[in-house]
């Protein structure tokens, strides 16, 4: 160091002397200033002007006389204040070279100095904190020790121990809830699809759609299960599978709780970490999102989540992380713990896939978040499936029922999971019927109607389809939901005087259908000759059923046709399709939900739009499915002229 300030000052000497500038005395000035610079830079301007005035130089140095401005250095360099004599002109050269060897020296002793002192600084901080950590360990642990247990606390552990072990029934649920993917009825497309997008290398998101207590959380916990075992997917043998319901989801727009992506405990709200809150440090605390990390993350009922929640979430299948954020952060505090700084800077690791399970319809759910997701529809039970799942429950409880029982129960419910709540319920009434004995215990058709009257069931769909024929009355198709069913539409004609005819229609049926009749009329002139301002008309939709949909057109042309020329209509048969004016049958929806409609009231025919063809399979639950193109084809399968014909 000392070499390097020798450098320095002599070889900006040799510059200005070698450039000519001024004379000697000159070049001596612009050295002594030079001088002055550099010790001024080195101990402060502060402590010169200090160290000057103790030393008797502060007149000195402002002097412009080149002597009295040296004598003024050497006191400060030296520190001497013994040095009073001033320096002849021909030894000021010599004088200079002195300070400069004495300013090297202290510029090489200051940093040299200021090296050591930071270490020294960083040292003393470093076992500072250390040992203020050590204290406040040490105090918590003794207030923890202190404050853990009590009489009364141990006492209410003691309690909670005993009543751990009294076990007073189990869930009939849990014993009759399928084991295997074999074991769930009447969801086999929907199971294969299910197993092809979620057992993969490149396993999807997933949205089921379907009514309730069909199997959708039972099917994708299966799949997982079956998943694991295969080597080309990403599931370890620990992969989780964590269930939630999106109805309780309930989570702070200020992110003061989010149980599903989880929230920063801030001291000044929530506390932390006591430890965390006495040192002002905030805890972000991982949800669930983090917990299903590796495996999946099910939220049932996901369409009831809050739109909000939706989109976080949504930002969460993007990054594949959770962040947090805290106004109470700071990077730079010492006595963070690194996992707590590693959260606020990398996130915390939320890489599942997600599978959401609704009942409700796909408009539901926000359209980002379909958007990244495969959708699977379960559908709804037929009585033959209620039926075997009925016989495949009484097998796990190993109880003997009479034939009748299963078709009885599939009376009351199109649910699996209500159906064997009925079964359970049924085998209670047995058991008490029978006062527990030990013979084999039977359930009967007179225990389930008990259950039905104590539960004030009745039965979901009636039959209504018959082998007859009716004039003026017809069975259309309506959806809701993901459950199809038939409607009763009848209709009334009375001759009247001509143009003074009058239409009727139950203003509960909505407008659309309000909209079907006089489309309906239109056409009715045109296949029959027949002009409905000649009749007083009136049209009903049976119990007064809403219909959201143009879907019942035709079914309310067919009631006006028949009701007016007298044809019977087949009670055997159910329509559905949009009326247009110029007689065609246009498509609509829902088609294969209305299908199960149809079965279930033991329709045997149903006639779609022909445009509708590809969205139902041929024989689709043993039905008999025409497709239709005009109004035509349909009114000759409804009045059976086909057949008429050929007799």
């Amino acid at each position: 160091m000392k070499d390097f300030f020798n450098k320095l000052v002599r070889s900006s000497s040799r510059e200005r002397a070698a450039s000519g500038l001024g004379n000697q005395e000159d070049q001596l000035k612009r050295q002594v200033a030079a001088l002055y610079g550099l010790y001024t830079g080195v101990m402060g301007a502060e402590k010169v002007v200090l160290k000057a005035g103790k030393l008797g130089a502060l007149e000195l140095m402002r002097s412009t006389e080149l002597p009295e401005r040296v004598l003024a250095l050497q006191k400060l360099v030296f520190e001497d204040p013994t040095i009073d004599t001033l320096p002849p002109s021909q030894d000021i050269p010599g004088i200079l070279g002195e300070i400069e060897e004495e300013l090297a020296d202290l510029c090489a002793r200051r940093t040299l100095e200021e090296r050591i002192e930071k270490k020294i600084a960083e040292k003393m901080e470093e076992r500072h904190q250390e040992y203020v950590q050590e204290i406040r360990l040490q105090v918590i642990k003794e207030e923890s020790d202190a404050n853990a247990e009590n009489p009364q606390t141990l006492k209410k552990f003691a309690l909670l121990e005993k009543l751990e072990n009294r076990k007073l029934t189990r869930s009939a649920m849990a014993l009759l809830r399928p084991a295997t993917l074999d074991e769930i009825v009447g969801q086999e497309r929907a199971v294969e699809a299910l197993r092809a997008k979620l057992a993969s290398p490149y396993p999807q998101h997933l949205i089921l759609y379907g009514p309730p207590g069909v199997g959708k959380t039972t099917a994708a916990r299966l799949v997982l299960e079956e998943a694991k075992k295969l080597r080309n997917t990403p599931f370890a043998q620990d992969a989780p599978f964590v269930e939630v319901d999106g109805t309780t989801l309930r989570w702070d727009p200020r992110d003061v709780t989010n149980p599903l992506l989880g929230s920063v405990h801030d001291p000044i709200y929530q506390g932390a970490r006591r430890d965390l809150a006495e040192s002002g440090v905030p805890e972000p605390k991982p949800g669930l999102a983090t917990d299903a990390t590796g495996g999946i993350l099910f939220i049932d009922e996901i369409g009831e989540m809050d739109p909000m929640l939706q989109n976080k979430l949504l930002k969460v299948l993007e990054d594949k992380r959770v962040f947090f954020d805290s106004a109470y952060y700071d990077p730079s505090d010492a006595s963070v713990p690194k996992y707590i700084k590693k959260l606020f800077e990398e996130g915390a690791p939320a890489d599942f896939v997600l599978i959401g399970a609704t009942t409700r319809e796909a408009g539901d759910i926000t359209p980002a978040i379909r958007s990244r997701c495969a959708e699977i529809y379960f559908e709804p039970l037929t009585p033959k499936h209620i039926e075997e799942i009925v016989y495949n429950a009484a097998l796990k409880l190993q109880v003997a029922i009479e034939p009748e029982v299963p078709h009885l129960i599939s009376d009351y419910t199109i649910e699996g999971r209500k159906a064997v709540n009925i079964l359970s319920d049924a085998y209670s009434m047995a058991l008490l019927r029978t006062g527990n004995d030990q013979e084999p215990v039977s359930i009967s058709s007179e225990d389930v109607y008990r259950v039905a009257q104590v539960s004030r069931l009745s039965p979901y769909v009636n039959r209504k389809a018959s082998v007859t024929h009716e004039v003026g009355r017809v069975f259309g198709l309506g959806v809701s939901g993901y459950l199809g069913s038939v409607l009763e539409i009848e209709a009334v004609a009375f001759p009247a005087e001509k143009g003074k005819g009058s239409i009727r229609f139950n203003d509960t049926a909505g407008s659309m259908a309000k909209d079907s009749v006089f489309n309906a009329a239109a056409v009715v002139r045109k296949l029959t000759g027949h002009e409905l301002a000649s009749y007083d008309l009136h049209v009903n939709i049976i119990g007064g059923g809403r219909i959201d949909g143009p879907s019942a057109g035709t079914a309310i042309l067919s009631a006006i046709i028949s009701s007016i020329t007298g044809k019977p209509i087949r009670q055997d048969v159910a329509i559905t399709g949009e009326i247009s004016i110029q007689g065609r049958v246009k498509a609509v929806g829902g088609v294969f939900e209305k299908a199960y409609g149809a079965k279930q009231a033991g329709i045997v025919t149903m006639i779609i739009p022909h445009e509708n063809k590809t969205d139902i399979p041929e024989g689709h639950l043993g039905l008999d499915i025409r497709p239709v193109t005009t109004v035509e084809e349909a009114l000759a399968i409804l009045f059976d002229e086909t057949q008429a014909a050929s007799a």
